[in-house]
């Protein structure tokens, strides 16, 4: 049993599929996914997102959403994330949590103001709403978790972890999960690998980001939800377990993040 915390179903490479993202969702299936939450990076996605999480979500396959605007969209869409617009959007049971919001210093260090302010509005969106927040964190660590802190954000996801043990430590203590992608196995991401190694079992969660980084261990191929259980079984080698072992933690650590609030 494995939990996708964090994939774009809209997004797919449906191309081994015929272009059908029943295909995809079958695959998910066969590899024992159980559950997937669909990532939304805009308000033009919403409805096609909700719409597949209605039509292939199923007693086999539990599938949720997450509203959110990505800090890496144009000014315009940030500033379109006010927080009463968050609220009515994602003020639905089949949206479980708020995001993709955080820091992206990578792409543009122009629009810092509006990223951090955008921030700020998805942390109240998600405290007036009692959902998590999911959380993008990229060469932006300081000030992701100074707002986090200053703005009493205590219940969410770092989502795709890339940084060392001693940020992780930050953000744990700040009451968040650490979830860790297809780049943990990495041969360059040995602080992210170290910080999985020291990880309270309680805390870690799993994910693909599909379609985005690459898949583990099939480089080369265009990443996807079915692919899940290879990061899982990269964690598992590092723990000295069975990767169905993460796989049931991990689902079971989502399973306690999102009833939290219920």
């Amino acid at each position: 049993m494995f939990t996708d915390t964090h994939c774009h179903l809209n997004r797919l490479d449906l191309t081994k599929y015929d272009g059908k993202l029943s295909g995809a969702i079958d695959a998910m299936k066969t590899a024992n996914v159980t559950r997937a939450m669909a990532m939304m990076c805009d308000f033009a996605e919403y409805d096609e997102i909700a719409n597949i999480v209605s039509t292939y979500g199923d007693e086999t396959l539990n599938l949720g959403m997450s509203v959110g605007i990505h800090p890496c969209e144009d000014i315009d869409v940030l500033k379109s994330a006010t927080v009463e617009r968050l609220i009515e959007t994602a003020d639905q049971d089949h949206v479980w949590a708020i995001g993709e919001t955080g820091l992206d210093y990578y792409w543009s260090t122009e629009n810092k103001k509006e990223q951090q302010a955008s921030l700020a509005r998805h942390i109240h969106a998600s405290q007036q709403l009692e959902k998590p927040l999911v959380i993008h964190m990229r060469d932006a660590k300081e000030d992701t978790i100074d707002i986090l802190r200053s703005e009493g954000a205590e219940h969410g996801i770092i989502h795709c972890f890339t940084e060392d043990w001693e940020t992780a430590k930050r953000a744990l203590d700040l009451g968040f999960y650490i979830s860790f992608s297809g780049i943990v196995s990495f041969k360059s991401a040995q602080n992210i690998q170290d910080a999985a190694r020291h990880m309270p079992r309680d805390r870690i969660l799993i994910e693909t980001d599909s379609p985005y980084l690459a898949p583990v261990p099939k480089r080369g191929r265009p990443n996807e939800p079915a692919y899940v259980p290879y990061v899982a079984s990269f964690i598992a080698d590092m723990y000295g377990c069975d990767s169905n072992e993460v796989g049931a933690l991990t689902a079971k650590n989502f399973e306690n993040l999102l009833a939290q609030y219920r």
